[in-house]
């Protein structure tokens, strides 16, 4: 075999190991490409995961501060309907046990759209805090209970007392007149009437107190002390005795 014979067999081995080489940096290319996909997508990953925790743990603290503020609600919803149950006054009525809360199932289903900035308290979107409708109502309830102000009246109002307690004893003193006449008139339940009308007229002098007290809690949201209660008796006495005096002078 000659020389020439041999040169075909060396440029088919030099093209095969070219060809060999292209396909090995090819190789090699798409496994580098094939490793930084790897290397990007498990960055992702742990950076999706990392902020997944970050989310559980901010919606365990965020239901941590929502169970305990249902406790403080729940807490002073209570104590609030105790102090109602025990307020005197002329619309008290027996309002019994704390209700029950709505049942879950009855709720809307509202998604939490955010997390809660620190210190806002945790309420859907659109309504007022539990917080803001409790102090309402503890401040209906103490004004009801406990009047504004230091509770005594004013001193413009006390020369009125006299007047007030003897404008309403005068007008009992007529209706308990008005009766004693009307019973003397019919000839059925005559003794009847007539004793409901000398009940009235005793009771004529005092009847003021009431009306008085009523109205300086209602307008002034103070009350009515010993002082202001002589004053408006005085003032009843004073009508009754003068009504007294004039039935007796006219028989």
């Amino acid at each position: 075999m000659t020389t020439r014979d041999r040169q075909p067999l060396g440029r088919d081995y030099q093209l095969m190991v070219s060809a060999l080489a292209d396909v090995t940096r090819r190789r090699d290319a798409e496994v580098a490409e094939a490793e930084q996909a790897y290397q990007d997508s498990a960055a992702r990953a742990a950076g999706e995961l990392a902020r997944a925790e970050s989310d559980a743990l901010a919606a365990d603290r965020w239901a941590g501060a929502a169970a305990a503020q249902v406790l403080d609600v729940d807490r002073e919803a209570g104590r609030l309907w105790e102090q109602l149950r025990r307020a005197g006054g002329l619309r008290v009525r027996a309002l019994g046990e704390l209700p029950e809360p709505a049942p879950v199932e009855a709720m809307p289903r509202i998604a939490l759209q955010r997390r809660p900035e620190p210190g806002e308290d945790v309420v859907a979107p659109g309504r007022q805090s539990p917080r803001v409708l409790l102090s309402r109502a503890a401040d209906r309830i103490d004004v009801t209970i406990r009047p504004a102000g230091n509770g005594t009246l004013p001193r413009w109002v006390l020369p009125l007392l006299p007047l007030a307690g003897g404008l309403v004893a005068a007008l009992t003193g007529l209706i308990a007149a008005g009766l004693v006449t009307f019973g003397d008139t019919v000839m059925w339940g005559g003794p009847v009437i007539r004793g409901l009308g000398w009940l009235t007229f005793l009771v004529a002098p005092s009847a003021g107190v009431p009306l008085v007290a009523y109205t300086a809690h209602s307008r002034l949201h103070a009350r009515l002390d010993i002082g202001g209660i002589g004053l408006t008796l005085l003032g009843g006495m004073v009508a009754a005795t003068a009504l007294s005096l004039a039935f007796a002078s006219r028989a």
